[in-house]
């Protein structure tokens, strides 16, 4: 069966216009203006994680929230039953936070449309093989805490931790920027994933163990223009958790450190020195001890003398005594670099 020439576009004109009404919904705080975009046929629990959605949506300060539709390029659709028609478009959710992001992030989304008689609904959020990014609003209830130069995304299950991070990002941010210096936004906002698929969808596999405590990330990093998009501290709360007030103070620092560095980063530059800074940064004001922060590189160099190489950016994706070796090697390079050359020349 032909399809008439103006099909293809009246229907992506239709579905664009649906996805303007979830954009509106969500600013004007419409619950029943959200959940009309919904196919009234679908699962009760896809309905339901709707609403979900709608709520967790509510609590988020964000600065701009749209969605990106690209009609031509297009994906098998599943069968939507009783539907007339079903569609895969490439859509994608554009958006920033307030007081955080500089500049919008765009994260793909894997929505399944269907059309019954001449309406248009979102029937799945899930097409087979297409890429679904699931934010923070995605998962559990949201627990959302506001600071002058951050802000932090958890769940009930994670609001322990959120209240010492929320306390602690302000001063984190300042002194990140008395390192570094002030040409970077001074914002960040920190991510408490309650489960370990919230953490995978966030981080990664690779960077989802317990041993590790945070991780910064970025959507879209270009350092040519100076633009990253969608930077994050993400903690794991399994690790997190267990840490004291000034463990945490020294992760935070690190991680935003990360996020403040991140558009002057050159691509390939070694993680030795990354790492080494970041970690120089967040250790800076500890007041600990030299052999308390690099007690693998004091054991191994009266074992075996000094380190004959620098650590390999291999050894930052090892673990156990290889990994904790490289970061505390590469703190004390940078450290010696400080004492030589002075914080400006190094940073």
């Amino acid at each position: 069966v032909m399809r008439p020439a103006g099909a293809a576009e009246s229907r992506g004109q239709a579905v664009a216009h649906l996805l303007e009404r979830r954009e509106n919904a969500v600013r004007r705080g419409d619950e029943r203006a959200f959940l009309a975009t919904v196919d009234p046929a679908a699962p009760p629990d896809f309905r339901d994680r709707q609403r979900h959605l709608f709520r967790d949506l509510a609590d988020v300060p964000f600065a701009e929230f749209d969605y990106r539709v690209d009609a031509s390029a297009t994906d098998t659709a599943p069968d939507v039953p009783g539907a007339d028609e079903s569609w895969v478009p490439r859509v994608a959710l554009r958006y920033a936070l307030t007081g955080v992001d500089t500049v919008p992030t765009l994260r793909p989304l894997g929505y399944v449309f269907a059309r019954r008689g001449g309406a248009w609904y979102l029937a799945a959020d899930e097409a087979p093989g297409r890429r679904t990014w699931r934010g923070p609003w995605d998962f559990e209830d949201l627990v959302v805490r506001r600071t002058a130069q951050g802000l932090v995304l958890g769940h009930p299950g994670t609001a322990a931790l959120a209240d010492p991070v929320a306390r602690q990002i302000d001063g984190a941010v300042e002194h990140v920027s008395g390192v570094w210096g002030p040409g970077w936004s001074r914002r960040v906002a920190v991510v408490l994933p309650e489960s370990r698929a919230e953490l995978e969808s966030l981080v990664g596999q690779e960077f989802s163990g317990d041993g590790i405590a945070a991780v910064a990330v970025a959507d879209r990093v270009d350092t040519a223009a100076r633009r990253v998009e969608g930077p994050r501290v993400v903690l794991n709360p399994r690790t997190a958790a267990r840490l004291s007030d000034s463990a945490l103070h020294v992760v935070l620092q690190h991680e935003i450190t990360h996020i403040a560095t991140r558009a002057d980063t050159a691509e390939g530059a070694p993680m030795w020195m990354v790492e080494g800074f970041a970690d120089y940064v967040g250790y800076r004001d500890s007041r600990l001890r030299p052999r308390d922060i690099a007690p693998q590189l004091v054991r191994s160099v009266r074992e075996q003398g000094p380190p004959r190489a620098l650590p390999a950016d291999a050894d930052f994706h090892a673990t156990g005594r290889t990994l904790d070796l490289a970061y505390q090697s590469s703190w004390s390079l940078v450290r010696h670099l400080v004492g030589r050359l002075g914080e400006p020349r190094t940073a």
